[in-house]
């Protein structure tokens, strides 16, 4: 990804191939909360499966649930949500823009002063929007959406979509340790919707008020807290490479003893380059035994964990790697792009001479702009697009739907037979699509295809009957 990555040239893309839509658009949108189109549905669910695979299916010791979004509203007595779980707002008394309060400082180079009654703002701090220094004072609002369960809309009927997948794992928790024979250390994991009325969704899909969490509650017998939490931090930034996130553009953000929550003993934001600044992925906390704990005394339900082996009782510590798919999807998404210059002609099947596109300019005699998403094979939508060489050759056409059938069984495949051949190219390369099959006149003598790779551009042949092995190699 380039530093200097246009946000509103990546999400015109992403509207005009189908990644990503603003929700109710045909109404006007509604603020903070987005569609995925075809392809970007595909890009959450690569994401999703490539953490499952990693976190649960290869792990004994991490079993899955799907919890509810809705819960009984002690949950969240218990978690402290209920009473706690508020951002400081500020609002300008000039132009009424509404701001986060913590978020607001940061941005002017300043830090929100915590005081015993709350917050204040620094000196110095102004409004974005206008400039003016009419504030009002930081005041507390409840990120939770309440809603009401049944017909009778009184307290007693009161309920709220969840802001975290966390506490369904905790109410889960004795339930999960009944029925799958697990031992700590163990884990729970889960992904699903969550929902934050946040004060300010902004930069484009990374805060938004509905949001998919990716989320391991990793319970750890008491005093093995750091080695736990030190060894999740290694094994979440080592799958972000995995995936195609490079360790250029990835950092961690160690939290002082002092931000840390009262329960915590230590955090790690593992953050991404993105080009609005240095952003959270996912945070990875050693959260001691607070939300069992919790949990125990406000349903009166034991949390205990009988230790066969040592003969103790005790209630697990946890160790908790939380991620946010849509976050991950947007860093993808970022670091993917790329715009350049790209020879034309040229030698069939030789590489294409390519030179990087200058913002605001013109290519040069004999080159062509070609916008490319280099997504990683496993994150890319669309895994192979196929192509009649010509779509009045009926003979083509049904060669090549066969092809395209059989890699259908295995991968997302996409087919198109519309324009010129350069010019479908064009299309997967801006989608992201790894790999091209071409079946030509030369399919039908030889039983060869023309295989093109999307980054080098480079074209050679295959045997149809080696095509499957080809692919797996090459999108491995």
């Amino acid at each position: 990804m380039g530093k200097n990555l246009d946000m509103e040239k990546l999400a015109s893309l992403c509207k005009r191939r189908g990644f990503i839509f603003q929700s109710s658009e045909i109404y006007g949108g509604i603020n903070g909360f987005w569609d995925y189109g075809p392809l970007g549905a595909e890009l959450k669910r690569n994401v999703r499966n490539a953490w499952w695979t990693n976190v649960v299916q290869r792990r004994e010791n991490v079993v899955g649930i799907d919890a509810s979004i809705i819960m009984h509203p002690r949950v969240w007595e218990a978690s402290g949500h209920l009473g706690g779980f508020a951002d400081p707002m500020v609002d300008c008394r000039a132009c009424k823009k509404r701001y986060k309060a913590d978020g607001f400082c940061e941005e002017q180079g300043l830090k929100l002063i915590r005081t015993d009654g709350g917050f204040q703002l620094p000196a110095g701090v102004k409004c974005q929007a206008c400039g003016s220094e009419e504030l009002t004072e930081p005041r507390a609002f409840n990120l939770m959406f309440k809603t009401f369960v049944g017909p009778v809309q009184d307290d007693s009927a009161v309920a709220y979509l969840r802001p975290e997948t966390a506490q369904g794992i905790f109410a889960d928790y004795a339930n999960v340790l009944a029925t799958s024979r697990q031992k700590v250390p163990f884990g729970i994991a889960q992904v699903g919707k969550a929902f934050r009325n946040e004060i300010n969704p902004k930069n484009y899909t990374f805060r938004s008020r509905e949001f998919e969490q990716m989320e391991l509650e990793f319970f750890v017998k008491p005093g093995t807290d750091k080695e736990w939490h030190d060894y999740w931090v290694a094994e979440r930034m080592a799958w972000y490479e995995s995936i195609g996130l490079p360790a250029a553009s990835l950092g961690q953000d160690v939290y002082a003893k002092e931000d840390l929550a009262h329960y915590a003993s230590a955090c790690v934001d593992i953050t991404y380059r993105f080009p609005f600044g240095v952003q959270e992925l996912e945070g990875i906390a050693a959260r001691g035994c607070f939300d069992l704990s919790r949990h125990q005394e406000f349903s009166g339900k034991s949390m205990e964990y009988f230790d066969q082996e040592t003969n103790e009782k005790y209630i697990p510590h946890v160790v908790e790697p939380s991620a946010g798919v849509d976050r991950v999807a947007l860093a993808l998404l970022c670091e993917a792009y790329a715009e350049e210059w790209v020879q034309k002609g040229g030698e069939p099947g030789a590489a294409s001479q390519t030179l990087p596109a200058e913002p605001g300019k013109m290519p040069p005699d004999g080159f062509e702009a070609r916008a490319v998403m280099r997504f990683h094979p496993s994150m890319a939508p669309v895994k192979v697009a196929v192509f009649p060489l010509v779509k009045n050759k009926p003979e083509l056409v049904a060669r090549a739907r066969e092809i395209f059938t059989a890699l259908q069984q295995r991968w997302n495949c996409a087919w198109d037979m519309t324009g010129a051949i350069g010019r479908r190219y064009r299309r997967q390369d801006e989608i992201g699509t790894p790999l091209a099959v071409t079946v030509d006149f030369d399919t039908l003598e030889n039983g060869t295809v023309t295989l093109r790779d999307r980054d080098t551009m480079l074209q050679e042949r295959v045997p149809v009957a080696e095509l499957a092995v080809t692919l797996d190699t090459k999108l491995a």
